[in-house]
């Protein structure tokens, strides 16, 4: 498709057509219908004087594959509009993406606010991994943004938080979190990975970036690893700049940016599929008088409801639930599966559970997990693309085994 269809339109094309066709035309690539993979990891010039612009800077080109490389570049512009960004930034993996973005935005003696409930490798980059470096992370609920508010009467650089949050799924209302760090002069960072462009645009809310795991839902099949960081141009080029050229060298690989650019083409159906079956689960869970307790976007009530509904178009393919009779009751369940797999990551087309406990965020201490809301019993499920009816069967057969 020729890019003139993007120039001549009136209104931006949908989500599906712009992950799609974006930024590509066949016949500048002799007539290939699918981009190609531009497997080099240097550049030659046609001149020293190109060169020497093309590092300066003063014109646009590739100078070497750490930095950028073509198939990464469409991957990019692809990311930025779907997010509804100035720019974006691939790399290697969604930690190299997060790591990357702190490197270039903090010295030592800076203050990071963030939520309570990350991530196990994020809360452990923030609260052990920065202090090294004379950098303090305080962490606070986010889903009281007065507490936020107070906190920010100290000065300090960012906000960092996940929202839904990984693995209880609670939500933060990216506007009034981006309102009181625009106050104090700070930055707004979301991690979209679990949400995704499809269901929620954190910068609309008023975030300056966007992280994702683009292992999980942008690519798809779990069969790469990758990270993007995508906002603000002038943030997302120092972080290129800095934290990926020479700090942490995360660099994604044309033939994984290749792959995820293939994610996305099946982004918007694949996710729209993966909350379907998800709230069909979430809600039957809700229903079983062996379950304590269930958590997905999609039933959030009180304030919460209006969270998602301000922010959210659905509420996602994670389930996070409780059953009773504790941990050892949640390990036969999870025993009992039969086409449901036992393994960390999501976003797969295969169904896949996991216990945050002993996995994911084993990184907390058991105290930690017990002050910030992740017991021990809490069970992570990402429903995937299977037929809702055999997922939902599984489920009901584990439960009465268990």
């Amino acid at each position: 498709m020729s890019k003139d269809f993007f120039r001549n339109r009136n209104a931006e094309a949908g989500f599906a057509t712009r992950a799609i066709h974006l930024g590509y035309d066949p016949a500048s690539e002799n007539g290939a219908l699918t981009p190609p993979i531009y497997q080099t990891s240097t550049y030659a010039f046609e001149t020293v004087e190109q060169g020497a612009a093309y590092f300066a800077g003063t014109q646009p080109g590739y100078v070497y594959g750490r930095t950028r490389n073509p198939t990464q570049a469409l991957l990019e512009e692809r990311i930025a509009s779907l997010e509804g960004a100035e720019a974006a930034l691939a790399l290697s993996s969604g930690m190299a993406a997060i790591s990357a973005t702190c490197w270039t935005l903090l010295k030592a003696g800076d203050r990071v606010l963030a939520d309570k409930i990350l991530y196990g490798n994020s809360y452990a980059l923030l609260s052990r991994g920065l202090e090294k470096f004379g950098i303090n992370a305080e962490f606070l609920d986010f889903t009281n943004p007065q507490e936020v508010e107070r906190a920010a009467e100290t000065p300090f650089r960012f906000a960092y938080f996940e929202t839904p949050a990984n693995p209880n799924l609670r939500l933060i209302d990216i506007a009034a979190i981006s309102a009181i760090a625009r106050k104090s002069g700070a930055f707004t960072i979301v991690d979209n990975t679990f949400a995704t462009p499809v269901l929620q645009r954190p910068v609309r809310h008023g975030a300056d970036l966007v992280i994702h795991s683009a292992t999980k839902y942008l690519g798809g099949h779990g069969d790469l690893l990758a990270g993007v960081v995508a906002g603000r141009e002038d943030l997302v080029k120092d972080i290129r700049a800095q934290g990926l050229r020479y700090m942490t060298g995360g660099t994604i690989s044309p033939l994984t940016a290749f792959l995820v650019l293939r994610g996305l083409k099946t982004l918007e159906l694949r996710i729209l599929q993966h909350a379907k079956s998800a709230e069909a689960i979430a809600g039957f869970l809700a229903e079983q008088p062996g379950v304590s307790s269930v958590s997905y976007p999609g039933l959030a009530q009180g304030a919460a409801r209006g969270v998602y509904e301000r922010q959210m178009r659905g509420g996602g393919g994670l389930v996070s639930f409780e059953i009773d009779g504790g941990i050892e009751r949640g390990r036969r369940f999870m025993n009992g599966l039969k086409l449901v797999s036992r393994a960390v990551s999501l976003g797969d087309a295969e169904t896949l559970i996991q216990h945050p406990a002993s996995m994911t965020h084993a990184l907390y201490s058991a105290e930690e997990r017990a002050r910030h809301g992740i017991s021990d019993g809490l069970i992570r499920l990402s429903v995937g693309l299977e037929t809702t009816e055999d997922l939902l069967d599984d489920i009901a057969t584990a439960l009465r085994s268990a």
